[in-house]
């Protein structure tokens, strides 16, 4: 251990992190309490800065400082300090939540997306239409000529039975005749059951 002054007071014992990190190595368990005592603190500090998430920064701060327990005999003095190492870990491991955290909830929005069904497929929708549309042509070709005429009046012009009576030169009873024996002409051929 080494010695530091402190203004007043009197020396006080700094744990020297390398001779920690060795005992550590060895399975010291005494050492490591006295390790996780003096980086604790600065482990959780370097995730809490890049998580910005307590509960998160907590989880990893702990999961640091179980791998420099497994770790320990890998660590070497000529690379660089015990203190760099240690926060060199807590960095690496809280960047690779935020990268695991990023993956899943991209993975999720996927999922999702997959999952769901498009409430309006445009496409069929439009084919759909076209051959409805064909259909009802179709259909329309098997009116006679005045009861295709009092359809389409009354149906794609909007116009009332009088103004169908009118437009066809008919009395009002005999544009209604028409139109219900038309409709129902269309009705059987489009296959509607009433």
């Amino acid at each position: 251990m080494k010695e530091a002054v402190y203004i007043g007071g009197g020396p006080a014992r700094v744990p020297d992190l390398e001779e920690l990190v060795g005992r550590v190595a060895l399975g010291d368990e005494k050492a490591f309490a006295g390790l996780y005592d003096a980086v604790a603190s600065k482990v959780l500090g370097v995730a809490r800065a890049v998580l910005r998430d307590h509960a998160q920064s907590e989880e990893v701060a702990q999961e640091v400082l179980v791998e420099v327990w497994r770790t320990a005999p890998g660590f070497s003095a000529e690379r660089g300090t015990a203190v760099n190492w240690i926060l060199t870990l807590a960095h690496r491991r809280a960047v690779d939540r935020v990268r695991s955290v990023e993956r899943a909830a991209l993975r999720d929005h996927k999922a999702a997306l997959l999952d769901r069904t498009p409430e309006y497929d445009e496409v069929s929708e439009q084919v759909e239409a076209r051959l409805e549309h064909e259909q009802v042509r179709r259909c329309l070709r098997t009116l006679t000529e005045i009861q295709r005429q009092a359809v389409t009046l009354a149906y794609y012009r909007g116009l009332t039975y009088r103004q169908v009576a009118e437009a066809l030169k008919l009395p009002l009873g005999t544009a209604k005749t028409r139109l219900r024996d038309g409709l129902i002409r269309m009705r059987d051929c489009l296959g509607v059951t009433a």
